[in-house]
């Protein structure tokens, strides 16, 4: 539910920081803190380097090309933060596609959630409103192969984890945005930083990448790694409950009734999913917050990664 909150709230600090810097190089800035402190001050995590490089394609730079285009190109900020929930269904897909079980209701809640994005993406019916949509799909299926890398990653050392996954994506999309937003562009949004616009950027680079990132995902990855994948990816579906709200109290966004049903659409069917128990009365939530309460007695418990 934190988490829920923290990636809510973030929509708004990205909408932010991309009203001064292009799509791609705000990527770039996100990441480029958090490595160099992982390079120099965090131990690399338990894992094979190949899972460090699947969550850092994944989560780092495809969820964020897609998601950071998609709001520069017209996506609002609210709306985002529904759209891009399209992580959760895709996990619990590829998570069966990957042998982990999928219960009937679990299905069933993924199917409403599909259900009520599909209702926000009837509601942008014209190509310039369209384009953004999908741009912000894609990026919740990168979330969603970020989600598999670290299930299947397993690591007991989650916060290095993430620290050392923002290593892979700051010098890709630096070059990726010097050759499509070109130095002409990147340097004008340097040189103007120092205009109220320009701080508010900054401040939401610091919120996205220490807030969201460090704390956020650094929970989300411990879950992760604990918990199947179709237990913990419905509850990023709440975000949206934070986002809508927070983006019409900052940014005066108002989405259109429909939208609003479909949002309500997407939290039944995170309902349905999380609603979940499996056999002998082990529910996935209760053991959640049963692991968190145990800490670090959990961790000693958990057996090493080959």
């Amino acid at each position: 539910m934190l988490v829920a909150v923290l990636w809510g709230v973030n929509f708004i600090a990205i909408h932010a920081s991309l009203e001064q810097f292009p799509p791609f190089f705000t990527v770039a800035l996100r990441w480029l803190p958090l490595a160099v402190v992982a390079v120099l001050f965090v131990p690399r995590p338990d894992v094979a380097w190949r899972w460090v490089l699947l969550y850092g394609l994944g989560f780092g730079m495809l969820q964020f090309v897609f998601l950071y285009w998609g709001m520069a190109t017209g996506m609002p900020a609210g709306l985002a933060s529904l759209v891009l929930q399209s992580s959760a269904p895709f996990t619990v897909v590829l998570g069966a596609l990957l042998g982990e079980r999928l219960s009937p209701r679990r299905g069933l809640g993924v199917l409403v959630a599909l259900v009520g994005l599909a209702i926000v993406g009837s509601q942008r019916g014209d190509a310039s409103a369209a384009w953004p949509f999908v741009l912000t799909v894609l990026g919740g299926l990168g979330w969603a192969f970020g989600n598999l890398a670290v299930r299947r990653a397993r690591s007991t050392q989650p916060f290095r984890l993430t620290m050392w996954m923002s290593v892979v994506p700051p010098l890709p999309m630096l070059l990726l945005s010097l050759v499509v937003e070109g130095p002409q562009r990147i340097g004008s949004s340097l040189t103007s930083v120092w205009s109220s616009v320009g701080g508010l950027a900054v401040l939401g680079l610091v919120y996205t990448s220490l807030i969201a990132t460090v704390i956020g995902t650094g929970i989300w990855s411990w879950l992760m790694a604990r918990h199947p994948a179709g237990t913990v990816a419905p509850f990023s579906m709440l975000v949206p409950v934070t986002g809508l709200t927070a983006a019409w109290v900052l940014l005066g966004e108002r989405p259109a009734a429909l939208e609003w049903v479909g949002c309500a659409v997407v939290v039944v069917g995170v309902l349905i999913t999380s609603g979940q128990g499996q056999s002998r009365g082990k529910d996935p939530v209760t053991s959640s917050s049963r692991s968190l309460a145990s800490g670090s007695a959990m961790v000693a418990r958990t057996p090493s990664v080959p």
